[in-house]
């Protein structure tokens, strides 16, 4: 019986602007970047994500809370906070009293990823339908800006950076908000405060 020989298939080629989109994340911002297509950027290093709805993420953008980076693909918002923040959700959240309420509020940290946006300026024809994008870019050196707790001893403030526990217990009201106006056939309703 004669041996058949299929022919090798070559592996996918990146496209290019992948390539750029890996390069800038790395040049720019000195972010770890894994995968792709699309590129992926890794959590836990110098950011964690605080993962929500699109609709509660938009809700919580016009609320005077502090916030780092911002991104939106498809149907969920991240918001980028500090290293360490994404251990910390669930004792926050059992702390300011959410603990138990089905939220739809997620963290990643270590050993998580996230597709990474194209980088600002890069794609000048914008980005396609349900891609990743930057509705708050980040900047070179944002991390130190990003949401955390305040170290031992020290209160927050605005002049030491944006307070995680705002932000949490910022986006715990608006996922539950999001929550209960879908369940209420898509029609928000105010809350009533006595």
């Amino acid at each position: 019986m004669a041996a058949t020989f299929l022919p090798t298939v070559p592996p996918p080629r990146v496209a290019p602007e992948e390539d750029a989109y890996a390069a800038w994340y790395g040049r720019e911002l000195g972010w770890t970047v894994t995968g792709g297509p699309p590129v992926q950027l890794v959590t836990g290093i110098g950011f964690d994500v605080l993962e929500l709805p699109s609709d509660a993420g938009t809700a919580l953008l016009h609320r005077p809370v502090a916030t780092g980076p911002v991104a939106v693909m498809g149907r969920r918002m991240r918001f980028l906070v500090a290293p360490g923040s994404a251990e910390e959700l669930d004792g926050l959240l059992d702390w300011l009293e959410w603990g138990g309420v089905a939220l739809d509020l997620a963290a990643l940290g270590a050993g998580g990823r996230i597709t990474a946006p194209a980088p600002p300026g890069l794609l000048p024809g914008g980005s396609p339908r349900g891609a990743a994008v930057w509705l708050r870019p980040p900047e070179q050196g944002c991390e130190a800006l990003l949401p955390a707790l305040p170290g031992p001893g020290r209160a927050a403030g605005p002049a030491l950076g944006p307070d995680l526990v705002r932000l949490v217990a910022a986006a715990a009201t608006e996922c539950h908000r999001a929550r209960l106006g879908r369940r209420t056939n898509g029609v928000r309703q105010p809350l009533a405060f006595s």
